[in-house]
């Protein structure tokens, strides 16, 4: 009477798919950590090139950009015959702050424009990419915007916003640069699209599931 014979897995061809899922599982962690890294080292580096083009305005033209009161006279761009803006348009009121809201909009009436047109004399001047007729913020690495503030969140002097970013990585980003707490100290953060004006308080903690504007202070 003839029997059919099943054969198995040896040990040793178990321990050898285990070895290789376990290459296959390590290889995805430690490339989802690559990403990440190379993400907040963006974020860094985005926020430091923002200061540093900022900060450079200043010292060349001794005003700083989206306050400054002479900058639809300073660039060809704004005289150049080409549906050139009226002065109130394109200038700031040279107050020493740039104010209105991080999230900017040129429409709005003057000096509450000067974070939108913050970027377009940043590009106007060549200090970062881009038309100096364009106010388009930039994003950062995690898709949201990018922006300035004076007086965000309570903290003293202007800082830039970078929106929606993730809950883990607002808190590696917190305990890297700052305190670790959400709302104290040079980097604050709160829920994003709540208010980052100076009488709010943002968050008292990060959640994973969510997504935060965190504050930098200049």
């Amino acid at each position: 009477m003839n029997r059919n014979k099943q054969r198995g897995f040896t040990l040793v061809e178990i321990a050898i798919v285990l070895v290789i899922v376990g290459l296959l599982i390590g290889g995805v962690l430690k490339g989802q950590e690559m990403i990440t890294n190379a993400k907040l080292k963006r974020v860094e580096s985005d926020n430091a090139g923002l200061a540093a083009a900022m900060f450079s305005y200043q010292d060349r033209y001794l005003q700083l950009p989206g306050d400054d009161t002479q900058a639809d006279s300073r660039f060809s761009i704004y005289t150049d015959g080409n549906n050139d803006p009226s002065a109130a348009e394109i200038t700031g009121d040279g107050s020493g702050t740039v104010d209105g809201v991080w999230k900017g909009d040129e429409t709005v009436a003057a000096p509450n424009h000067e974070t939108a047109i913050f970027w377009k004399h940043l590009r106007a001047a060549g200090l970062i990419p881009g038309d100096g007729d364009d106010s388009t913020q930039p994003t950062n690495a995690y898709g949201g915007l990018i922006g300035i503030q004076n007086g965000a969140l309570g903290i003293s002097g202007h800082v830039t916003v970078f929106g929606a970013i993730e809950g883990p990585i607002a808190r590696i980003l917190e305990a890297r640069l700052d305190d670790g707490n959400p709302n104290t100290g040079r980097v604050q953060a709160d829920e994003s699209g709540a208010d980052m004006q100076a009488t709010s308080s943002g968050s008292t903690s990060y959640d994973d599931g969510k997504r935060y504007d965190i504050a930098f202070r200049l």
